[in-house]
């Protein structure tokens, strides 16, 4: 009887989008997958090989995704789930590990990891400074998997506990209304000179930033592939950088110059 080599499972992220902000970890874990598994714009960054099955798929089938690569490690195969971004921040991992909990019993068995990648809000917060210096969380808009009410439920805390806050999936043509009504609420929560920063495609060459204060932004300037930073009381701008002092109770000196309140683009 012929026994079946082991098969295995990684989930890796491809970073932002420039070919260099990915980890040289994920290069080798594609590189050594006889199949890769995603969705179709993020293994399009992948160069294809002949030796490689690749499974493209749409962006709202996760679960799906995640069990018809399950299935194949199961089978002997050694696959890898490709996210952009890092695979365990809204992406990939968390669908493999609920498609196990729920699935067969003997995928538990299978050898499974995850390598981490640079996530957007990183590449985002890299190209204004450093407005991610103190306490920071990320929140998703998209309502596809939790309500809306649970959103604005979390903004709300955020805003009450003066984080700074990363915006994913700002806006999409089905929901072009929710960052507007987002940043609404930030805004009767949080002071109107509080600094927002739309960066776009985040990590690639094209990266371009809006910058903008609660009482001027403009949420229609914003798309998919948006990273929205919205500042804490202690975020400003020295110079043409963004940050956020580590320390409590910092304060900036006259002689350097407050945020913006007005739309810059670089």
């Amino acid at each position: 009887m012929t026994v079946r080599p082991p098969g295995s499972l990684v989930i890796v992220g491809t970073g932002p989008g420039d070919p260099d902000l990915m980890t040289p970890a994920t290069a080798a874990a594609i590189a050594g997958a006889t199949d890769l598994v995603g969705y179709g714009p993020y293994l399009d960054r992948v160069p294809a090989r002949g030796d490689q099955a690749r499974h493209a798929s749409d962006n709202r089938v996760e679960l799906d995704r995640a069990r018809l690569a399950l299935d194949l490690a199961a089978k002997g195969r050694h696959v890898a789930v490709v996210s952009g971004g890092d695979p365990g921040v809204f992406a990939m991992a968390a669908a493999v590990f609920e498609a196990v909990e729920e699935g067969d019993p003997q995928w538990r068995s299978l050898d499974i990891r995850v390598e981490p990648g640079v996530t957007a809000m990183l590449a985002a917060a890299a190209a204004v400074g450093a407005p991610l210096g103190g306490d920071f969380c990320a929140i998703s808009l998209s309502d596809n998997l939790k309500s809306w009410t649970t959103i604005e439920r979390r903004l709300a805390a955020a805003a009450d506990g003066d984080f700074v806050i990363a915006l994913y999936n700002p806006a999409s043509r089905a929901r072009p209304h929710q960052l507007g009504d987002a940043l609404d609420l930030l805004h009767t929560r949080k002071p109107a000179t509080t600094p927002v920063l739309f960066v776009r495609a985040a990590g690639t060459p094209g990266c371009t930033v809006i910058e903008a204060t609660l009482d001027t932004v403009d949420p229609a300037k914003a798309d998919m592939r948006t990273l929205v930073i919205v500042g804490a009381s202690a975020t400003r701008r020295v110079g043409r950088w963004f940050y956020t002092p580590r320390r409590e109770g910092a304060r900036p000196s006259a002689s350097k110059p407050k945020a913006s309140s007005g739309l810059a683009t670089t």
